[in-house]
């Protein structure tokens, strides 16, 4: 197929339907901002069916206000996969996947401050002969870096449109939208020669790809080359199989090659590489910058990432979180606990007593409030965390802890998985994609649900609040017990992560290679997005997972009712629910924790969160009062049938602990399963997560009963 033939055909079909763009870059390239500035809040987000890697797909318009489809992809340094993450990049583009069709068109982001580094990924991409768009971003910092691009020679020797960009400030977006809206995108001018010993084994499989995988000439000759890489063999659930017969061309070139002693991988990759400088010699003209001494970069850096200082840092911030998780959230959590209870007396004035009032009040607005009302200090954690992240900290933070995760067997890129994991296990989870060597991922999965996570917040901030007497609680007292709570999981996640690393997991720690990315000033809105976006997510699961968990609860506590005249108490004990308690009561007794608590345990496996709205189910079940009593005042009146107080600050502490080590989350048990492809390891998460959190609260009651407490 000719060249214009294609480009009338992509024309054509962009007049019945808007072309669909895929958004691809490396890491650290600036991807996220330009994604976010182009649609804006006309997003999904999801994950690829198959495979946890996130997918977004969002709309951008043109200047014209017509729709145009744009898919992000993972971030990749290459097209030969080495992660899960980069092979479903280079399956959407090359049309592997069954869930989602090859883009018609590409937008390329890189960084303009290091273009030559950036450019292999462009270079691969070319290759698919679609048309592309070359994003510049970052022109400002290379401007700082002495670093000149002609551009317009560049568009010259690679024959598609360049646009300079600086996402973050908005510049550019004009010109690209103008690009993207462009009718008759040409095809890349994008020429290179394939090394002579490689390119009879390129012809032959680009013609089994043809007649026995389908794929279009210049795509087929793209995946050909990449089938010769020795990354390239990464695969993922839902992208189409090789034939049998491409399969067999492959494998007897390697065998030839390794008989004639040619590296046909390091030859197609310097062979990249020399026509990648070749193009750079044109196209960049390098000015050395005034010598003023250190960067302003390079003096931070000198900072945070100092074997002394660059802790200190660390916990700083660390601390100044859960502090404004306390301070800042104070206020709106008083204004919807308010409201929650408000409702709640709203609705026993208006309907009749019964087991239909019981259920609005006692099960949904107390199990849903319960939980919603901790949605201020997650809403403050995620916002943290997306600062760090888009300034460009958190590359640093994951540097100072190489050398203390080296000690436990893993390196730095394991830390940012185990730091995303304080927000959600999930993503944490998610995000070991990137580490290559296949033991350090699968370590970090296992340690991963030992991060306390933002669901375990609600469990910490009640028993927090139960612990300490008196109706004020002190905000070091609480910021105290908070970052002890976190010390000790993340103390815990490297004590398995170095057990396992020299038991079931043997291995050396690889060295850590990452990329530094430049600081930036975070872009507010980007940030406030993506606390929106998971916000969003958190509500959705109190409206659906706790709202029917909560209503399940209530009903299991209400029925079967017990002989008429029978106290709450009675009725409770009499309940499904109560009986369940009653059943594993005899294992958690000496944990100090009753019956009524084991609802909570049993609950919570759903979603670690749900012990709060439980409790909130359970005390208020038992309550004769016509009004709804915060639940901590509800807590501190729970006995033992001898009088004594139920929730002491032991037993409160104990609890606590117990929520650092046990495997009380299903989603991350379903995850860990999708991420290993076996039920093997999540059954060995639950056994030996709770069984740690047994012995190790079975030991803190001993102590402290010991002690008095």
């Amino acid at each position: 197929m000719s060249a214009s033939a294609v480009v009338s055909s992509v024309g054509s079909s962009s007049a019945a339907r808007a072309p669909v763009y895929a958004l691809v870059g490396n890491p650290n390239c600036g991807k996220s901002t330009l994604f976010n500035a182009l649609t804006g809040l006309k997003q999904k987000v999801g994950n690829y069916p198959g495979v946890t890697v996130e997918k977004k797909v969002g709309t951008a318009y043109s200047q014209h206000g017509q729709p145009m489809p744009v898919i992000d992809l993972p971030g990749a340094y290459s097209l030969a996969a080495r992660s899960p993450d980069e092979a479903v990049t280079r399956d959407v583009l090359l049309g592997r996947r069954l869930d989602t069709a090859a883009p018609d068109r590409i937008l390329c982001i890189v960084d303009a401050s290091n273009l030559e580094r950036n450019l292999y990924l462009v270079h691969q991409i070319l290759d698919l002969g679609r048309p592309v768009i070359l994003v510049l971003n970052m022109m400002d910092l290379a401007a700082k870096a002495g670093v000149r691009i002609k551009v317009e020679r560049l568009e010259k020797e690679l024959g598609i449109p360049v646009i300079p960009c600086e996402a973050s400030q908005g510049k550019g977006l004009i010109e690209l939208k103008l690009a993207m809206s462009r009718p008759d995108l040409p095809l890349p001018r994008h020429r290179w020669d394939i090394p002579s010993p490689i390119a009879a084994a390129v012809s032959e499989l680009q013609a089994s790809l043809l007649e026995y995988d389908r794929k279009a000439p210049l795509s087929a000759r793209a995946e050909a080359l990449l089938l010769l890489t020795d990354q390239d063999s990464v695969r993922v659930a839902g992208s189409t199989p090789l034939s049998a017969r491409t399969t067999d061309i492959l494998q007897s070139w390697k065998v030839r090659w390794e008989g004639q002693g040619v590296d046909w991988a390091a030859t197609l990759v310097a062979s990249r590489y020399e026509a990648i400088a070749r193009l750079c010699t044109g196209v960049l003209d390098r000015v050395a910058p005034d010598d003023e001494g250190p960067s302003l970069s390079d003096r931070i850096d000198g900072v945070v990432t100092h074997p002394v200082w660059g802790w200190l840092v660390l916990g700083g911030l660390m601390g100044a979180l859960f502090l404004s998780i306390f301070t800042l959230a104070e206020y709106p959590m008083t204004w919807i606990d308010d409201h929650v209870a408000q409702l709640a007396d709203v609705v026993k004035a208006s309907m009749a007593p019964g087991d239909l009032r019981d259920l609005i009040t006692d099960g949904a607005i107390a199990g849903v409030g319960g939980v919603v009302i901790f949605l201020p200090q997650i809403l403050i954690l995620f916002f943290f965390i997306g600062l760090l992240e888009s300034t460009g900290y958190m590359a640093r933070a994951a540097f100072i802890m190489d050398r203390l995760m080296s000690r436990v067997g893993l390196n730095g890129k394991s830390f940012i998985p185990l730091l995303s994991s304080y927000a959600c296990a999930i993503p944490g989870i998610m995000a070991t994609r990137t580490i290559e060597d296949a033991k350090d991922r699968l370590v970090t999965i296992l340690v991963a649900p030992l991060m306390s996570c933002s669901a375990r917040l609600p469990v910490y901030l009640l028993m927090i609040a139960a612990l300490v007497p008196g109706e004020t609680i002190p905000v070091g007292t609480k910021v105290g017990l908070m970052l002890l709570m976190y010390a000790l999981g993340t103390l815990a996640a490297f004590g398995f992560a170095w057990l396992f690393k020299r038991t079931l997991l043997k291995g050396e720690p690889p060295l850590m290679i990452m990329e530094l990315p430049p600081y930036r000033l975070p872009r507010v809105r980007d940030v406030l997005l993506q606390m929106v976006e998971r916000g969003g997510l958190f509500l959705r699961r109190a409206g659906t997972i706790i709202l029917g968990i909560s209503i399940l609860l209530w009903f299991l506590s209400a029925y079967p009712k017990a002989p008429e005249g029978a106290t709450a108490q009675a009725q409770m004990a009499h309940s499904f629910a109560g009986q369940a308690g009653h059943l594993i009561e005899p294992a958690i007794r000496p944990l100090g924790f009753d019956w009524q608590i084991g609802i909570g345990l049993i609950a919570s496996f759903a979603a670690r969160e749900v012990f709060v709205s439980t409790m909130g189910v359970v005390f208020n079940a038992q309550s004769d009062a016509d009004d709804t009593a915060p639940l901590r005042q509800a807590l501190a009146a729970a006995r033992w049938p001898d009088g004594a107080p139920l929730f002491t600050p032991l037993v409160c502490l104990t609890l606590m602990i117990f929520y650092v080590f046990a495997m009380q989350c299903v989603s991350t048990i379903a995850v860990v399963r999708r991420e290993t492809n076996s039920w093997r390891w999540p059954l060995f998460q639950i056994a030996y997560m709770t069984g740690t959190a047994w012995l190790v609260c079975f030991a803190v009651a001993s102590i402290g009963r010991l002690l008095g407490y």
